[in-house]
């Protein structure tokens, strides 16, 4: 009965969620209202809030499923916080899962036309920025001050956003997903290279 009622749970969740996402790509996230999405995924409205606790949470819930710091704060013993994350990415790279091209590239656009959703995501990438700072202060083998863990956590948001932003691209522009994930394990060579070794072999005066 357990096994049932758990199925029964991730069907409706994914009901609901397929509901929102059709009636945000033909009208806008803004012009859509929570009954609306009740009464097409054939739940109450109550129901819907039992999944997703505000609006924004049908869409924004999928962009928060990646935790930097967890990953950080969970690498083995020995390893640094830089190949725990290389490592974290190729294996993405190597093996997308159930990534759906078209339905990212929905999504992607639903949020880039909606104010709400582009400044939901802004908030979810500041919070995973102070999560990953407070991550690499809380390194027992390598103390760090708050300014060098807040700077750190700065590059490497800013690296992991630039590459999920190029994957992305790619795969909107028409490239296969396996393509496109043998491109990604360079890109995040290139991307964690630079992480470890700085940029200064990278000019030239």
């Amino acid at each position: 009965m357990t096994g049932l009622r758990e199925r029964k749970k991730r069907q409706t969740r994914q009901a609901i969620a397929e509901a929102a996402m059709r009636l945000f790509a033909e009208r806008g996230f803004e012009a859509v209202t929570v009954n609306e999405i009740a009464a097409a995924a054939g739940v109450a409205k109550v129901t819907l809030f039992t999944y997703f606790p505000t609006k924004e949470s049908l869409v924004l819930s999928s962009v928060a499923d990646d935790d930097v710091a967890k990953v950080v704060a969970g690498r083995r013993p020995g390893q640094s916080p830089l190949d725990a994350l290389r490592r974290h990415y190729r294996a993405f790279a190597a093996d997308p899962g159930d990534v759906e091209p078209e339905a990212l590239i929905t999504m992607m656009r639903i949020i880039v036309e909606s104010p709400t959703l582009v400044a939901g995501v802004n908030g979810i990438q500041y919070s995973e920025r102070l999560a990953l700072t407070q991550a690499l202060t809380g390194i027992d083998d390598c103390r760090i001050d708050d300014l060098t863990a807040s700077l750190m956590a700065a590059q490497i948001s800013a690296a992991v956003l630039t590459l999920k932003e190029t994957f992305f691209n790619r795969l909107a522009s028409g490239t296969p997903l396996p393509e496109a994930g043998r491109r990604l394990t360079e890109d995040v060579d290139l991307a964690f290279d630079l992480l470890e070794r700085g940029f200064g072999d990278r000019f030239t005066r």
